[in-house]
């Protein structure tokens, strides 16, 4: 090309792919299709916390039908209320790998080992422990799992350089135990610590005090395709070429017209970046030291250290930086701006230390609940910052992308992975049904039940006591709620465009739908870290979650 194109827009199939398309075989398939207009791309934006909720506050009481904002009224989830036509829950998902004290449900390593190593994954973690009370440090602290997370397995296929951005809110050094992104087997990817780092990764864009490529420039504000690679197609009309590949030539210059060929990232600019407080100053005021409250540090009087985070993801998400986006809260985390001085893992236990049992903390289920509050207001504040942005057509960002809060567990004190809160909001284009809670549990030999459990989170401590996470009598019946997390997972590579090979799982280069991810997808298969066979039982994604 006559132009230096900027890496990240050439990645994403502009320029090199415009020039190049008219010499390629595939060129007739396509004009047979017929023209299709230009659309908006799709973006995953994870939002990851640990330790899990208090189920009973957490969920609306309805399981399965059209949500309104008084069903969150009573819940944890009010703060989304004002999204709440543009928000998803899936109910009755069990995540993988779960911990138990007889080894029912999973590896015998560690409460938190295995199941942060597997919640990416789906797969166990090595080296295997079938002691659950063993403080091996190698089974405990150390093991990590046999695959890639599914961040990797999506920035593989869709991202600039194969790799997703992964953002430690809070700074955090995550350990095997709380670490949840792996590029390999066993291979722990770190990301990037502070919101200055993901800023300065944006480069390019339009970063301050570097001069942005024009053609940089002028794709971001929406210029055609055609137009930004105008003199490139121009240099080729002049070149000796045979006919055939002249009409090539004019076919695509025709295709590209009739298409549109519209960057979809139009509102990537430092005034949206100004706007949604993305800026350089706000980036570079969070301290980037985990253990001064960073998440709660006051930045502005409108944004704490946590929002900023958010808002350098969401910056990343309207320009398009990277298809695949996760924020990860740290483990073991102190909310001294809260007034506490117990961390959050002890907390979830109910007690002042991590032991499994022993007396509640006074108040404890009120300081969960401060916890729990705190997290939604930094989810419903991304999604605030998505929705913000318009991108053609009436939709805004949100609407092409899915913004989805996970949690490493239900429970926290009965570290249960069924019933397991999730929350998405954002209908990446129209491929999820949005406005509505689907319960894809089949334990009552059908889905669609309004009524599914919210779980026994209040059973203890409620008025002091002792707190016994060994018995899990805080979690939610193990007999339900236990529709595998595998399928949602391939609902959302299938809604990002992920492909899979012959055999269903995703592969580069494969061109079939996602129908399995991970070893296993029953819970129990992961007992003794991989021995048995591999084995997919229900493969395919929840239809339920789709629209009509």
């Amino acid at each position: 090309m006559t132009k230096s194109m900027n890496r990240r827009i050439f990645l994403r199939g502009l320029g090199g792919a415009c020039v190049a398309a008219p010499f390629l075989s595939t060129l007739g398939a396509a004009r047979s299709v017929g023209a299709q207009a230009a659309v908006a791309p799709k973006r995953l934006i994870i939002m990851f916390t640990h330790y899990g909720c208090l189920t009973t506050k957490f969920f609306p009481k309805l399981s399965h039908g059209a949500l309104t904002a008084a069903d969150l009224d009573a819940t944890t989830l009010k703060p989304l209320s004002p999204f709440v036509d543009k928000m998803l829950l899936p109910r009755g998902i069990r995540s993988m790998n779960e911990w138990t004290s007889n080894m029912k449900r999973g590896q015998g390593n560690d409460p938190h080992t295995q199941v942060a190593g597997s919640a990416l994954t789906c797969q166990p973690v090595t080296p295997n422990s079938d002691d659950p009370f063993s403080f091996d440090s190698a089974t405990k602290f150390n093991a990590k799992p046999l695959g890639p997370s599914l961040d990797h397995v999506i920035a593989q296929q869709l991202s600039p350089e194969g790799t997703p951005l992964f953002i430690r809110v809070g700074n955090g050094n995550d350990s095997p135990q709380s670490g949840i992104s792996y590029s390999a087997k066993t291979t722990a990817y770190p990301g990037l610590g502070t919101p200055t780092q993901v800023y300065s990764a944006l480069t390019g864009l339009f970063t301050s005090g570097q001069p942005m490529n024009m053609d940089t420039y002028a794709s971001l504000r929406g210029k055609s395709v055609i137009d930004l690679v105008k003199t490139d197609l121009e240099t080729l009309e002049r070149m000796d070429m045979s006919q055939a590949d002249k009409d090539k030539l004019e076919a695509w210059k025709s295709l590209l017209s009739s298409t549109g060929g519209v960057v979809a990232t139009a509102q990537c600019s430092e005034d949206t970046a100004a706007a949604i407080g993305a800026t350089k100053a706000n980036a570079d005021a969070v301290k980037s030291s985990l253990g001064s409250d960073v998440l709660m540090q006051k930045i502005t009087d409108s944004l704490d250290g946590a929002d900023v985070y958010m808002n350098v993801a969401a910056l990343a998400a309207i320009c398009n930086a990277n298809p695949m986006i996760v924020l990860k809260f740290p483990g073991s985390y102190m909310f001294k701006g809260m007034g506490f001085d117990i961390d959050a893992h002890s907390l979830s236990h109910r007690l002042s230390d991590a032991n499994m049992s022993g007396p509640c903390v006074d108040g404890v289920l009120g300081m969960l609940k401060q916890i729990d509050d705190y997290y939604t207001a930094k989810f419903a504040h991304l999604v605030g910052m998505l929705n913000m942005v318009g991108e053609g057509d009436g939709t805004t960002v949100l609407d092409n992308s899915a913004a989805v809060w996970l949690n490493e567990m239900s429970d926290g004190n009965a570290h249960n992975l069924n019933n397991l809160p999730i929350v998405q909001a954002g209908s990446m284009g129209g491929y999820f049904k949005t406005g509505w809670s689907v319960n894809v549990d089949t334990s009552s030999g059908k889905t669609g039940a309004t009524d599914l459990s919210l779980g026994n989170s209040e059973s203890q401590c409620a008025n002091g006591g002792q707190a016994n996470g060994i018995n899990q009598g805080t979690g939610t019946d193990s007999a339900v709620a236990n529709g595998p997390i595998n399928k949602y997972f391939c609902n959302l590579m299938n809604g990002l465009g992920v492909k899979a090979g012959a055999d269903g799982f995703p592969a580069k280069g494969g061109t079939a739908e996602v129908t399995k991810y991970g070893m296993y997808d029953r819970t129990e298969d992961f007992i003794h870290g991989g021995t048995n066979p591999a084995n997919i039982s229900n493969p395919g994604e929840y239809t339920a979650l789709r629209p009509g």
